[in-house]
């Protein structure tokens, strides 16, 4: 197989996380005191991908200046600005001079829990399909109405992908995470613009590769997966990634708690400082935030100058 490289996607404004998208372009946003595009970063780096490229637009500088044009703890990252978000599809198409190979793509809002990511470079690496999707089967069809669903033949190959399907005929959801060889950019060249959103979804350029006849694979590798569309989303994410950890508490070592402040299951970011006496449960303090003394807090997003309840 070619060299692999990673490909991420951070261009996109997030209207409905607002107000936090004014000071936070998503993929900054944190999981466990980490951004969620570290947390991509991470696993690229685990499965020995050496450069990347990220698709940038809203707020690009700042994602820039966070984590460096050169090289990124072993990650060589390229940046590519996407003028005009027109969708998946359309974001991808700008690393196409930058990719001559199989990529590894991640959606800068999507955070996910998946202890065998690598099963979609084993699979790929058998040679007889054009893509790898990450799917997770799900129990409530609204979840699947959400995302896409994934139809696969007696075979095990996808047959069709439904972008936000009415009434899902699989429960098997895509989960933004896809293995791509380099023929999708020609399916991608012929993807129009779908009557849904008036953008080009990567879920017809896939369906495209069907169409043509390369084989599409999945691996349900997804123990646990989170867009982070809404502020709740942000805060379900950290809790939930505690968790994980087995945590109480997370805490940035440069982070300061005062004496008589009580924190239950709540992570604080790089920089902030918790003023007491105070009490906060299920809360994320984002880096730099001061919260003042006396404040009781539940289920919160405390960034500078803003408390919002979840």
């Amino acid at each position: 197989m070619d060299e692999l490289v990673g490909v991420i996607l951070s261009a996109g404004k997030g209207s409905r996380i607002d107000p936090f998208n004014a000071h936070f372009p998503k993929p900054l946003l944190p999981i466990g005191n980490r951004p969620i595009m570290g947390h991509h970063l991470e696993t690229y780096r685990s499965l020995g991908i050496t450069k990347c490229c990220v698709v940038v637009g809203h707020l690009m500088d700042r994602i820039i200046n966070h984590f460096g044009r050169d090289a990124n703890a072993g990650l060589d990252i390229r940046y590519v600005e996407q003028n005009d978000i027109l969708g998946i599809a359309h974001a991808v198409g700008q690393v196409e001079p930058y990719v001559d190979g199989p990529f590894l793509l991640c959606l800068g809002d999507i955070f996910y829990l998946a202890e065998d990511i690598d099963r979609l470079v084993t699979r790929y690496e058998q040679g007889d399909v054009a893509a790898v999707l990450a799917v997770k089967e799900e129990e409530d069809p609204d979840i699947v109405r959400r995302n896409f669903s994934v139809e696969v033949d007696d075979d095990g190959f996808v047959a069709r992908v439904v972008e936000k399907p009415r009434e899902p005929a699989s429960l098997l959801k895509g989960c933004g995470i896809y293995l791509f060889g380099p023929e999708v950019f020609d399916a991608i060249r012929r993807t129009p613009r779908t009557a849904l959103r008036n953008e080009y979804e990567i879920t017809s350029s896939i369906q495209i590769l069907i169409d043509d006849g390369h084989k599409v694979a999945v691996e349900p590798v997804i123990d646990w997966d989170l867009n982070v569309t809404f502020p709740g989303d942000l805060l379900d994410g950290n809790i939930t990634y505690l968790r994980h950890l087995g945590l109480d508490n997370l805490i940035d070592e440069t982070a300061t708690i005062e004496d008589g402040v009580t924190l239950t299951r709540c992570v604080v970011g790089a920089g902030a400082r918790v003023k007491g006496p105070g009490k906060l449960a299920d809360c994320v303090v984002l880096p730099g935030t001061v919260v003042d003394a006396g404040q009781d807090l539940r289920r919160a997003l405390v960034s500078p100058g803003l408390v919002s309840r979840c």
